[in-house]
Parts: structure tokens; C-alpha cells; sequence
């Protein structure tokens, strides 16, 4: 079984910055894909930031410059920093990963529980 925890969300003020943590564990083969989505009150949850298994990079219009995603293969452990936020920001953050279980044959997609970051103006 395969897990994935985030931890860093909170309470910031427009300008500031957070630091959001997404470790995967359990049966793991291969990690490829790592990616951060978001999800505000009433809208469709929607693409952040990812990084492939090279350190390939793409993020949002409306976060570049301002957010930075990274992964440290040797803790199966994704990152994303989170700067000069806006109330816009505002939503659940969600880690997600293409991940290849041992002794299974084909990847998956997981997907962590969430973590709140609330900016306020």
C-alpha cells in the first residue's frame, strides 16, 4: 500500500510564504511524476506546479514566480514553496504522484488526503 502525507498548510497574510511537504511511503518501486493541485470552495480542482522523475518543471500561469516545486527522490518526498501569496491562493493543496508499486505491474496515480492554506488580505 502506498502513501502519500502532506503537512505545511496554514494560516498566512497576503505577502507571506508557507513551505507544503508531501511524503510518499509504503510499497514503492519508482516514483515518476510528483504534482501539487489545488482546490478552492466551489471550483474545479486545477494544476499547481510538477516535476517529472528528471526534474522537468511546469507550473500554472497564475503561480510562476511566485511558487517552486521539488522532490528529493531520496526521501520519495515532493515540496512547494509557496511565496508572495495572495488571497487568491487560497484553497486545499493536494500532492499527487505516478507511482510504481512493487510486485505490481502497472503504475498508479495516488493522491494525499490535503492540506488548508488560507491567505488572508
Amino acid at each position: 500500500q502506498v502513501q502519500l502525507v502532506e503537512s505545511g498548510g496554514g494560516l498566512v497574510q497576503a505577502g507571506g510564504s508557507l513551505r507544503l511537504s508531501c511524503a510518499a511511503s509504503g510499497s514503492i518501486s519508482s516514483i515518476n511524476t510528483m504534482a501539487w493541485y489545488r482546490q478552492a470552495p466551489g471550483k474545479q480542482r486545477e494544476l499547481v506546479a510538477a516535476i517529472t522523475g528528471g526534474g522537468s518543471t511546469n507550473y500554472a500561469d497564475s503561480v510562476k514566480g511566485r511558487f517552486t516545486i521539488s522532490r528529493d527522490d531520496a526521501k520519495n518526498t515532493v515540496y512547494l514553496q509557496l511565496n508572495s501569496l495572495k488571497p487568491e491562493d487560497t484553497a486545499v493543496y493536494y500532492c499527487n504522484a505516478d507511482v510504481q508499486p512493487r510486485y505490481q505491474f502497472t503504475r498508479r496515480d495516488y493522491w494525499g488526503q490535503g492540506t488548508q492554506v488560507t491567505v488572508s488580505s
